[in-house]
């Protein structure tokens, strides 16, 4: 029962450590330039983005809409952001038009453990959907989000909220920044890798993200970015 009780007081007081190390820096960078430039450097690399990319996004919608007329080439879906404040991220649909509805009987084929659900052949994902998640190009649309400031081009994946409600106080820790489309655990191995492991590298994010850790960040992520085994 002590030795219970001692492993709880270890975790928590981890917990405390990273949590004011988090804190710690959000106080020193409010005083500093880096949340400012952060925040330009998302705005300015987000809108050429958009604007470059639009070819692709024409594309892919017409190819989703061939596959599947009666769906919607876009997917929104509610995402737990920065101090845990919900928001609608924008993704390309990848999936059949019922898919959240059918994922209850598929939970019990989740391969990776905690509060976080992939399943390689997961039979709602449609073949352009297929090609899409390989390649991350289903996560393109997610630069409006960056635009808009609910997203940061690098930091912690956002959750959904079922994810969150199984969360541990650790776990909300990756919640004191705003979330990205990028980060460490894209760059890790991503889907290969346990809940907990993407836990700990987004702590690792936490306590020392600067412009060097996040151009670092985005410049392996175009490396890994087309034909990832990682992605699915």
């Amino acid at each position: 029962m002590s030795s219970s009780r001692s492993n709880k007081a270890k975790v928590l007081s981890a917990s405390v450590d990273v949590y004011s190390v988090a804190h710690g820096l959000e106080r020193r960078q409010g005083w500093s330039v880096y949340p400012f430039v952060k925040r330009s450097m998302d705005i300015i690399l987000s809108f050429i983005g958009i604007i470059v990319l639009c070819p692709v996004f024409l594309l892919v919608i017409l190819l989703i809409k061939l596959e599947d007329p009666k769906g919607s080439a876009l997917f929104y879906q509610i995402r737990i952001g920065k101090h845990e404040r919900p928001f609608r991220m924008i993704k390309f649909r990848s999936m059949v038009s019922d898919a959240e509805a059918r994922l209850s009987a598929l939970l019990v084929e989740n391969e990776i453990e905690g509060a976080m659900f992939k399943m390689r052949d997961d039979p709602r994902i449609t073949r352009v959907g297929r090609f899409l998640r390989r390649t991350s190009i289903d996560e393109l649309p997610q630069l409006f989000n960056v635009l808009r400031g609910h997203m940061s081009l690098v930091g912690p994946r956002p959750p959904l909220p079922r994810e969150v409600h199984d969360y541990t106080m650790r776990d909300k820790l990756r919640l004191t920044v705003t979330p990205g489309c990028t980060g460490l655990w894209q760059i890790s191995g991503r889907n290969h890798l346990s809940f907990d492991q993407m836990v700990e590298l987004d702590l690792e994010y936490i306590s020392r993200r600067s412009f060097r850790t996040d151009m670092i960040i985005m410049l392996k992520t175009f490396r890994v970015l087309l034909g990832s085994k990682d992605a699915y």
